[in-house]
């Protein structure tokens, strides 16, 4: 393992003077993750493998678990929930139970109960890919964790790769399952630097990887993550969180769907909906959802939102299989969905 400094943060603005200069300072915004000087520590699921790995190398960690991890109402009815909140408790919270459904089953799908018991929201946010060529530095081309060396992923084995945003750079998909329910609750990212504070929507975090999947994030170097807001949405009540996997349990999503819907009767009024396994970041269904805004709340309308939403897939040798299986689940989702609905109301 590559040698460290270790400091503990005693608040945000602690954290991010320990995290070093800022970018006014002639750091190079969004550098690699690999080669950032400093890099935050929460739980450690992620980071800690990926420097047994020296796939990330910080010469630095910050930690940051003793800041906030409240989960507090907001003014407008939503929730905040601080970035060091570990995951076991956000999923537990009663508030969270109630009234964002599809995070708590979101969290609960992830990870086993040792690994949510140790994960940091905010930490959670900012794990790595678990595509294999990634992680095989002896012998695979990887352009995210080597850029301009190329991705072997594209022309290998790449039944779990991206079939959305993907680029002849890279095809690596994000392994979140919290992610995509967030991205379909329309979180805000809460951000602290030595420039001052900003809010970000979830959907803008992650970037797609274009031609430089090295760059994950449009986090400025040394920019911590300090809190997650999740807007008020009483639809969200009723919301639902599917994960298709190989085995039910210790596997990352092949696809996976969070939703959520408004109905005025049978028509629909509102929906969120967003997926997991297919892209390099959490993918909101923007054209899906608005497909389904006004249309009747049936199998025929729930089939032509989900064909529009993955009419630009582009699947590689192993992976076509993911284009059906992500509309089959969309389709049985939002069913499920009216159902239960419909079922709350009766």
């Amino acid at each position: 393992m590559t040698p460290f400094t270790y400091a503990r943060a005693t608040s945000a603005a602690d954290a991010v003077r320990l995290a070093g200069p800022s970018p006014a300072d002639g750091v190079q915004a969004h550098e690699p993750a690999a080669m950032a000087r400093a890099k935050y520590l929460g739980g450690g699921t992620n980071l800690v493998d990926l420097m047994r790995e020296t796939l990330e190398r910080p010469a630095s960690l910050v930690d940051v678990t003793g800041l906030s991890s409240t989960i507090d109402d907001t003014p407008d009815g939503g929730l905040l929930i601080g970035a060091a909140a570990r995951n076991t408790a956000v999923a537990e919270h009663r508030a969270v139970r109630t009234r964002y459904p599809m995070l708590s089953r979101a969290i609960v799908a992830g990870a086993s109960a040792q690994i949510r018991n140790m994960a940091t929201m905010g930490g959670n946010l900012l794990q790595r890919t678990r595509c294999t060529y990634f992680y095989d530095d002896d012998g695979a081309r990887c352009n995210k964790r080597s850029p301009g060396q190329g991705c072997d992923a594209i022309d290998g084995f790449n039944r779990i790769h991206a079939i959305l945003g993907a680029s002849p750079s890279c095809v690596a998909t994000h392994p979140s399952d919290l992610c995509v329910a967030l991205a379909a609750l329309g979180a805000i990212v809460h951000l602290t630097s030595a420039s001052g504070t900003r809010t970000l929507p979830l959907t803008d975090l992650h970037r797609l990887p274009g031609d430089h999947p090295e760059l994950e994030t449009m986090l400025e170097p040394g920019e911590l993550i300090t809190a997650i807001e999740l807007p008020a949405l009483p639809f969200a009540a009723q919301s639902v969180y599917r994960k298709v996997r190989d085995r039910s349990s210790y596997a990352f999503a092949l696809v996976s769907v969070a939703a959520a819907i408004d109905l005025d009767g049978d028509t629909i009024r509102d929906v969120r909906l967003a997926l997991g396994g297919v892209a390099h970041k959490p993918w909101r269904a923007w054209r899906a959802e608005e497909s389904l805004k006004g249309q009747p709340a049936t199998k025929a309308s729930f089939r032509a939102a989900a064909a529009a939403e993955l009419r630009d897939a582009k699947p590689l040798l192993h992976n076509g299989f993911k284009i059906d299986l992500a509309q089959r689940t969309i389709v049985a989702v939002l069913g499920a969905l009216v159902d239960q609905t419909k079922g709350t109301r009766a």
